[in-house]
């Protein structure tokens, strides 16, 4: 599943800080790349091989942690 609780979480900390329409907009143009992707996998798959797939899986897992600590530092902020 690619939507989840983790989804839900995020749509309600963005609701906080952005317009309904940025947020709207953002979820289209993200359910486009998704489709894009998942269609394409196969292909990227054979063409970036193995240790391609583990230096984009590293990178994505950086760009992951850095919203996480975007996300955990605003919701600090206002809490204080």
């Amino acid at each position: 599943m690619i939507a989840g609780a983790g989804t839900l979480t995020s749509i309600l900390t963005l609701r906080a800080e952005y317009d309904l329409l940025n947020i709207i907009v953002a979820i289209i143009v993200n359910m486009i790349v998704v489709y894009m992707v998942l269609k394409s996998s196969g292909f990227l798959e054979k063409f970036l091989g193995n240790s391609g797939l583990n230096v984009l899986r590293k990178i994505f897992g950086v760009v992951l942690m850095a919203i996480a600590v975007k996300i955990f530092s605003a919701n600090i902020q206002n809490l204080f």
